[in-house]
């Protein structure tokens, strides 16, 4: 066995953990996971029954099924924000609007932890972005700086001529970028 591959000696939770967090960096994660639990409260407290001793206190309301819709909406966005990305601001203006109307119409939105729950997903909906991914033109490549500088060995840059007192900062690679923050996504 090569010391090079050590992605076979991996233990298999960390793959999982590598390929989830890989998915989770590529969407709104976050944003789906606020308005799923937006929307658990919201849909659940209207049917939901409290026992205190011998008492039942019941907090259904007329606009019991008004909730249940409004709950179930916000899952599916939830979902939606996961799933399909590509309407993330669709998703998040939504999930917005349910909360808002959630409030008189679904025990004050879930008494308010669904509604500050679905307003935060909506609103990191629609302010993510995906990442970019940073591309190096061939000329400025590790190639062409092996072969500007002569010999593949030596690691020297050559000082270039600037009109200001600061050198302008070269794109890092997809990579470089990635194992310089620890692998970590830009959003978590």
């Amino acid at each position: 066995m090569s010391p090079e591959s050590t992605g076979q000696n991996e233990h298999y939770l960390t793959v999982y953990r590598r390929g989830f967090r890989t998915w989770r960096g590529n969407r709104p994660f976050w944003a789906g996971l606020f308005t799923i639990l937006g929307g658990l409260p919201i849909a659940y407290f209207p049917y939901a029954n409290m026992h205190l001793g011998n008492m039942t206190i019941a907090m259904s309301t007329t606009a019991g099924a008004g909730s249940l819709i409004i709950g179930i909406l916000l899952i599916t966005l939830g979902f939606t924000m996961w799933f399909h990305h590509i309407v993330r601001v669709f998703a998040g203006v939504a999930a917005i609007l349910l909360a808002l109307i959630s409030i008189p119409v679904a025990n004050i939105g879930g008494f308010i932890i669904g509604f500050l729950f679905a307003l935060l997903g909506g609103a990191l909906s629609i302010s993510w972005a995906p990442a970019e991914e940073r591309s190096v033109p061939a000329s400025e490549g590790p190639e062409a700086q092996m072969s500007r500088d002569g010999a593949p060995g030596t690691h020297e840059r050559r000082q270039e001529p600037h009109d200001t007192a600061e050198a302008p900062r070269r794109p890092m690679l997809f990579e470089t970028a990635a194992e310089a923050d620890g692998g970590r996504h830009r959003a978590g």
